[in-house]
C-alpha cells in the first residue's frame, strides 16, 4: 500500500472510531469520509462495507489493546501495572462491546473475526494477571476468565451512572481484585 493510501487509511479509522465512540455504530460511511476529510470513494475502496469498517475499527482497537498491555508488561512494578492496564481495558471495553454487538447483529462471529489479535491480547492478559498475583497485588484465586467476566461488569456498571462516578466504579471494581487483608 502506498504511503499516501496507508495515511487515508489510517484517518478514515481514526475518524470512524471517533464517530461510533461518539454516535454509535449507525454512522454513515459518507459521513465517516467527510469526517476524515476524505472522499467517499477512498473510504469504500478502504471498506467495502460498513460491517468491514467496524470489523477493522474494533481489530485496530484491540491492537492498541495489546499494545498497552505489552508496556504495561515492560513496567517494573507489576501490581500498579496491572491496575492501570484494568482502567485502560475497562474504559476501552465500552466502545469495543458496542461495536462488537453491531458486527454481531450483522451475522458476523465477532470471537472468530478478532482470532488473530484477541489471542495474543488475552495472554498478555493473563501475563500481567499472572505477574501481579506473584507480586501480591492481586488475589491468586482470579484466573483470566474471570478477568475478564469482571471487564465486562465494570463496563456495565460504569454505563448506569454518571460519567463523573465512573472512576469510582472502576475503583471498586479492582478494590475486588485485591487480596484479603486479614482481620
Amino acid at each position: 500500500m502506498r504511503a499516501d493510501a496507508r495515511r487515508n487509511r489510517a484517518r478514515v479509522l481514526e475518524a470512524a472510531g471517533e464517530a461510533f465512540a461518539a454516535e454509535g455504530p449507525g454512522v454513515p460511511l459518507d459521513e465517516i469520509a467527510r469526517r476524515a476529510g476524505v472522499g467517499a470513494g477512498t473510504v469504500y475502496r478502504h471498506f467495502p462495507t460498513k460491517e468491514a469498517l467496524l470489523h477493522a475499527v474494533l481489530t485496530d482497537r484491540l491492537v492498541v489493546l495489546h499494545a498497552k498491555a505489552q508496556d504495561a508488561l515492560a513496567a517494573p512494578d507489576p501490581g500498579p501495572a496491572f491496575f492501570a492496564y484494568f482502567e485502560t481495558m475497562v474504559l476501552a471495553a465500552d466502545d469495543k462491546m458496542d461495536l462488537a454487538a453491531a458486527l454481531a447483529r450483522q451475522g458476523i462471529d465477532v470471537m472468530t473475526a478478532t482470532r488473530e489479535v484477541a489471542v495474543p491480547l488475552k495472554a498478555a492478559m493473563g501475563e500481567l494477571l499472572l505477574r501481579a498475583q506473584k507480586a501480591g497485588a492481586v488475589r491468586d484465586d482470579i484466573a483470566v476468565d474471570v478477568l475478564h467476566a469482571l471487564v465486562v461488569a465494570a463496563v456495565s456498571a460504569a454505563r448506569s451512572v454518571s460519567p463523573a462516578e465512573v472512576p469510582r466504579v472502576v475503583g471498586l471494581v479492582a478494590d475486588g481484585l485485591r487480596p484479603r487483608v486479614a482481620g
